[in-house]
């Protein structure tokens, strides 16, 4: 059978009582995670800027904001929110942000098709679970063919939700899948001096999975052989030396919950930067200044040096705060000096401080061939003082599979970033109320701030 007809087909008849509790959890976990990241950046110029050019367009709420928007706009807005500090979710395979696209879309949807808290858990388990499927099919070829694998797969992902809840029938799902793929974009060229762009990806993407299902519900016809045909989407935005194994899309589908792998950031930076982060960290411990370090030497895989250590100069002195979040040398250089690398680690006033930047251009790379990237996310930092070589070893991914956060892990890191976003303790109060009832009765009403 054709790639997208089985899943569809899965995804229509799927009950959520057939989810298992652990995926019910993590889902838990991603909404509390996503909704605290999105209010967080509320007040950043870059969510500023599109609550600008989108203001009065509807009547749909977007969360963290007291101004009205259409629904897809809501969601582009929030997307962008969600992943504009790099501190949402992401998936170990592969590195995917499942939470920042999915989240949004049905904050937006829910409102507009008066969703149950029961169609949004089927529609986030349907679209998080091809995303997370997605990501495993050729790892790293989306990276090296110069694509920013959640943007490109969000779109499928998104789509794939919202046509499980809609009332779309299977061949009309299977298109809104086939229109996904002309629909879907965004390049990392954002790279190269710290711009925006990676930031408006999930939520873009949030947008385009929506029209694509709108479109094929009203008969709009999509390619059937999106995934794995001559011309499509792996065709497209995979290098094509990288073998693909596309039954990782459909093997076990209901009894094997990629979902369950998803992983949640204690840092605000890239995801291959955290573990660097935690061996910076342990190093704080060890050594008592800046001033006794001679240098320090990461060992990394091969697969991650184009987007966290070149161009080395940007690197080493990062042009602005979202560039550092992609900098090894500098969330290693703060991990050290401020034992974190939260949201206030990168802001326009750290990326000019002396000590840091001086720090950080005591570091550098050496490629180990054995680094597990992209199967395992590791870290190890070779210190040289004065008083001899330290090395500290992070072994996985710190809030992943391996080594997960805790709900009480979960629970801090969301009252910390509602204290960051400014909002006053009875919107906080509702915003926890409106959360912990998501999946069995949102209340819309309770996210109407101002």
């Amino acid at each position: 059978m054709i790639i997208a007809e089985e899943f569809s087909k899965w995804a229509l008849s799927l009950k959520t009582s057939k989810i298992t509790d652990k995926s019910k959890e993590v889902l838990k976990f991603l909404v509390k995670d996503i909704c605290g990241i999105i209010v967080s950046a509320r007040n950043e110029k870059y969510v500023k800027s599109l609550v600008k050019t989108y203001s009065g367009s509807g009547d749909i709420i977007s969360l963290g904001h007291g101004k009205k928007f259409d629904q897809f706009s809501s969601a582009i807005i929030a997307g962008t929110s969600a992943h504009g500090e790099d501190f949402d979710d992401t998936f170990e395979g592969n590195p995917m942000h499942v939470g920042a696209s999915m989240i949004p879309a049905l904050l937006s949807a829910g409102q507009k098709y008066n969703l149950t808290g029961d169609q949004i858990l089927k529609a986030l388990t349907v679209g998080a679970e091809l995303m997370c499927r997605l990501a495993l099919v050729a790892p790293t070829a989306m990276h090296k063919q110069g694509f920013h694998p959640t943007a490109i797969c969000s779109t499928f992902g998104v789509s794939a939700g919202l046509s499980s809840v809609l009332g779309l029938n299977e061949k009309q799902m299977v298109s809104a899948l086939g229109i996904s793929g002309s629909f879907t974009s965004g390049i990392i060229e954002y790279l190269a001096e710290g711009s925006w762009t990676k930031r408006v990806h999930p939520g873009w993407s949030a947008n385009s999975g929506t029209n694509a299902t709108l479109m094929a519900k009203s008969g709009f016809y999509g390619p059937r052989t999106i995934f794995e045909g001559e011309h499509g989407f792996f065709k497209a935005f995979a290098l094509k030396e990288i073998k693909r194994d596309f039954s990782h899309l459909t093997d076990e589908l209901g009894s094997r919950w990629e979902i369950e792998n998803l992983a949640f950031k204690p840092y605000a930076c890239g995801t291959m930067a955290q573990p660097f982060v935690d061996c910076a960290v342990k190093l704080k411990k060890k050594i008592k200044s800046a001033s006794k370090i001679k240098s320090i030497i990461a060992k990394v895989g091969e697969g991650t040096v184009h987007r966290l250590w070149e161009p080395n100069k940007e690197k080493k002195k990062p042009s602005t705060p979202y560039s550092a979040k992609f900098s090894v040398p500098y969330c290693v250089a703060v991990g050290f000096l401020r034992g974190d690398a939260g949201l206030n680690e990168f802001n326009e006033e750290s990326i000019k401080e002396k000590e840091i930047l001086d720090l950080a251009n005591k570091i550098n790379y050496e490629i180990d061939p054995n680094d597990e990237y992209p199967s395992n996310y590791t870290g190890t930092l070779i210190c040289d003082t004065d008083e001899g070589i330290i090395t500290e070893h992070q072994n996985c991914f710190r809030g992943g599979k391996k080594q997960p956060l805790t709900k009480e892990d979960i629970d801090k890191k969301y009252k910390a970033n509602l204290k960051f976003s400014k909002l006053q303790d009875k919107e906080q109060d509702k915003l926890t109320k409106f959360i912990n009832n998501f999946f069995k009765k949102p209340a819309f009403q309770d996210i109407d701030f101002e």
